[in-house]
């Protein structure tokens, strides 16, 4: 073409929960049984919906309002619930007019990035969740910048380099923040918190909190949600949603809540930026936002939630009892959400390593698709062709740490017990292979 039309950040667009795909749905062609450990999606792994939330969603469906627009900010009564629920949970005000509903925490995130001036950075935790990471990335045209998440610390933040890369790089006008973390399900402590908040404010950042698994913890660390420790300086987005606590994940149902908004008028002007980009998209889904209230302020709701978070707990104590016993692994056991992020230690992985495949044609196609991966990824693969286990492998999550993810969804207990010790023996005959 006479002009360009290719976005400078186009090659930052990359996601391997849902990449590695392609290559599972070519093994089931070739007659391979994929378990899919790659995405975290409670309905397909079994979950089951409680009859009473489908019945409130039914009910709400019945009412005409549901089929319209809502307002673009989102529904009223949806804001209103949010607000209320800070001040009896945090003693923390909201106004319902500082919250903003998406399609969806994606199409939030997508919109937080893009309206950032170009030359404006946001530093995020590596590894890091690519929705985040490759959103920021394209927007500035350039590699996210990230902080250490220490996996030999429990994945905690490293704070003294999240310091020193906002103090010499002062492109850097954010700070994000995933907390329960994904990949890692670590739970940001309290004291780690106010230390970041310290620094936002010290340099004059604002903070983006990804809450997404919030309800979600099982640990010994209590979540803090980042509206208890910013105080009333620091600007800050918090974000939350449907997907993953009701779980609903095809509601797209999420939204965000700024902090702070007036503090900074460089803010202010911001975050009502992001309110006209969703004035273009006109609103988001009406019926989950209608629902959002009768489903959440429920007394059923907490139980509901307990219960899950109960049946994860316990998943991760069975995966961690078998992947700590490995040589040459890391494995942090979660204290939220459901993935477990297993990291292999130095020079553990090569080039060289393989899993034996019996079908020729599985490994024919399979040795080709190894060509020039990285080495995790070649260990996700040879996994993938020789016992149909779909994991992530941990590159994928910008970071150069081996490794992979899997989640703790399955809701047969024996059959996850099952896809753990096929891991297991895989980890142990792949190293030792070469």
């Amino acid at each position: 073409m006479r002009t360009n039309i290719v976005h400078e950040g186009a090659d930052e667009l990359t996601y391997e929960i849902r990449g590695i795909v392609r290559v599972a749905e070519k093994l089931r062609e070739l007659g391979i049984d994929i378990v899919w450990e790659n995405i975290g999606d409670p309905i397909a792994k079994g979950e089951r919906v409680p009859e009473w939330i489908k019945d409130i969603v039914a009910e709400t469906m019945r009412d005409d309002a549901s089929f319209g627009y809502s307002p673009t900010k989102g529904v009223a009564a949806a804001r209103a619930f949010i607000a209320a629920e800070r001040l009896r949970e945090s003693d923390v005000t909201l106004d319902p007019d500082d919250i903003l509903f998406f399609n969806g925490l994606g199409d939030a995130i997508s919109i937080v990035y893009t309206y950032l001036r170009r030359s404006a950075r946001v530093i995020g935790p590596c590894p890091a969740y690519p929705t985040h990471s490759s959103a920021e990335a394209a927007h500035a045209g350039a590699p996210h910048i990230t902080y250490t998440l220490e996996c030999l610390k429990n994945w905690y933040p490293n704070l003294e380099d999240i310091r020193n890369k906002v103090r010499y790089n002062p492109l850097v006008a954010g700070i994000l923040i995933i907390n329960p973390d994904n990949p890692t399900g670590m739970v940001y402590p309290k004291r780690v918190l106010k230390e970041i908040v310290s620094i936002a404010r010290e340099y004059g950042l604002f903070l983006v909190s990804d809450e997404t698994y919030a309800r979600l913890s099982y640990g010994r660390e209590k979540m803090t949600p980042l509206y208890e420790v910013i105080g009333d300086d620091v600007p800050a987005i918090v974000m939350r949603g449907l997907s993953k606590e009701v779980p609903w994940p095809g509601s797209r149902c999420g939204w965000i809540e700024v902090y702070n908004k007036d503090r900074d008028p460089m803010f202010a002007r911001y975050a009502k930026t992001l309110v006209d980009a969703k004035t273009l998209e006109v609103c988001s889904t009406t019926l989950p936002q209608l629902a959002l209230p009768r489903i959440i302020g429920d007394p059923r709701f907490a139980g509901h939630v307990r219960l899950r978070t109960e049946g994860y707990r316990k998943k991760a104590d069975t995966a961690r009892a078998v992947f700590s016993k490995i040589p040459g692994v890391i494995a942090p056991c979660p204290e939220s959400s459901f993935y477990y992020s297993v990291v292999f230690e130095d020079r553990v992985l090569n080039g060289e390593q393989t899993l034996p495949i019996s079908d020729p044609a599985v490994r024919e196609y399979i040795e080709r698709e190894v060509a020039g991966v990285s080495p995790d990824k070649r260990f996700v693969l040879y996994l993938m062709a020789a016992t149909g286990v779909c994991v992530v492998p941990l590159s994928g999550f910008n970071t150069d740490l081996p490794g992979f993810r899997m989640t703790l969804l399955e809701s047969d207990v024996k059959k996850f017990k099952n896809t753990v010790d096929k891991i297991a023996s895989a980890i142990r005959r792949y190293v030792t292979s070469c």
